[in-house]
């Protein structure tokens, strides 16, 4: 029963419902929150590399998130650029100024990288929301273009969209797995377990922070743009901190440092937001202390709990297998005594 909790069975379980979704509902707004999900789920990921496998904790993921649709939004409706161009490089405008603060940003450590990167993330939302001959200040990006077709492939209706945004987040889940289990993921991993360690055994980890750090931004960035797509307005909330603090707070629910707990966390609040709608702004007065109980009974979230409970039912069942051994060497010795 352990190995049904395997994270790759539970990611490819989730695959799967999220392929069937679609004909079990025929409701678009689920299909709406379905999709919006999905795309949080990029941006999740994102944040887990960092945050979860190298232990920098970024506050700027919604500024980097904001940039990636801000961008996509300017390319198209102000610079008139073709769609999937401009997609391509709102991601690289991301991810190019992701590496010039990473620079700066990851020359401090632990908490005080939190702040710093929690005062970035204030200035690009400022940025945002003061340039109003870019950005059009509060008044938003209206008109922003759905996905442009690829050959005879129309993205214009809600389902086509769904579709997009799942193979794009699957495409994201595949790096994201080849990285975590490869030598360069085992890398991030030692960097997050002692940093001092990790360099006197020769790893360069400035290198490698700023690497992990610009892949972050890029999915930040993807995420944003597919969202401006998606949603067809922008405005500067989009890059406050409260979308920071959702988006950490779907991987902490999840499970910092797992592969499926993106998946899970968001989904799970997502949805139970949704539910939870009629309580408006006294949802928090439910999620606060949910989510303090959490961090503390279980600081790896709900996937780590049942990693937990899977090594420690595991446990158990080898013990159980040593007992009857041990009970037949010892009866063995008294036949022989005998």
């Amino acid at each position: 029963m352990a190995a049904i909790f395997k994270q790759r069975n539970i990611i490819t379980g989730l695959v799967l419902l999220s392929l069937v979704f679609p004909f079990i509902t025929q409701n678009e707004y689920y299909l709406h929150i379905m999709t919006l999900s999905f795309i949080w789920m990029i941006g999740v990921y994102g944040l887990n590399l960092l945050a979860g496998y190298t232990g920098y904790l970024s506050l700027a993921h919604a500024g980097f998130f904001a940039i990636g649709a801000y961008s996509l939004g300017i390319l198209t409706v102000k610079a008139q650029l073709n769609f999937w161009l401009a997609f391509i490089l709102a991601c690289l405008i991301t991810s190019f100024l992701g590496f010039l603060i990473g620079l700066i940003a990851l020359r401090t450590k632990e908490h005080f990288f939190a702040i710093y990167t929690l005062c970035v993330g204030y200035i690009i939302y400022l940025v945002i929301d003061k340039w109003e001959s870019l950005t059009e200040g509060v008044r938003g990006l209206i008109g922003i273009p759905a996905p442009s077709n690829i050959g005879p492939i129309s993205f214009q209706t809600a389902l086509s969209q769904y579709y997009l945004v799942l193979v794009i987040l699957l495409l994201v889940i595949l790096i994201v797995y080849r990285i975590v289990h490869s030598l360069t993921g085992r890398t991030y991993i030692a960097i997050r377990n002692s940093e001092d360690l990790a360099q006197t055994i020769g790893i360069s980890t400035m290198k490698n922070k700023l690497t992990v750090f610009v892949l972050s931004t890029f999915f930040a960035g993807l995420a944003g743009a597919l969202y401006a797509s998606f949603v067809r307005f922008i405005g500067p909330d989009i890059g406050s901190t409260a979308i920071t603090f959702d988006l950490l707070t779907y991987l902490l629910v999840g499970g910092l440092g797992t592969l499926s707990g993106p998946i899970i966390g968001t989904i799970l609040i997502v949805w139970v937001s949704q539910q939870l709608q009629f309580l408006q702004d006294y949802r928090m007065l439910i999620f606060g202390p949910v989510l303090t109980l959490l961090i503390i009974f279980y600081p790896r979230g709900i996937v780590g709990a049942f990693t937990g409970w899977k090594h420690k039912y595991e446990d158990k069942r080898s013990k159980n297998k040593d007992i009857p051994n041990d009970s037949l060497v010892k009866s063995k010795k008294q036949v022989k005594e005998g």
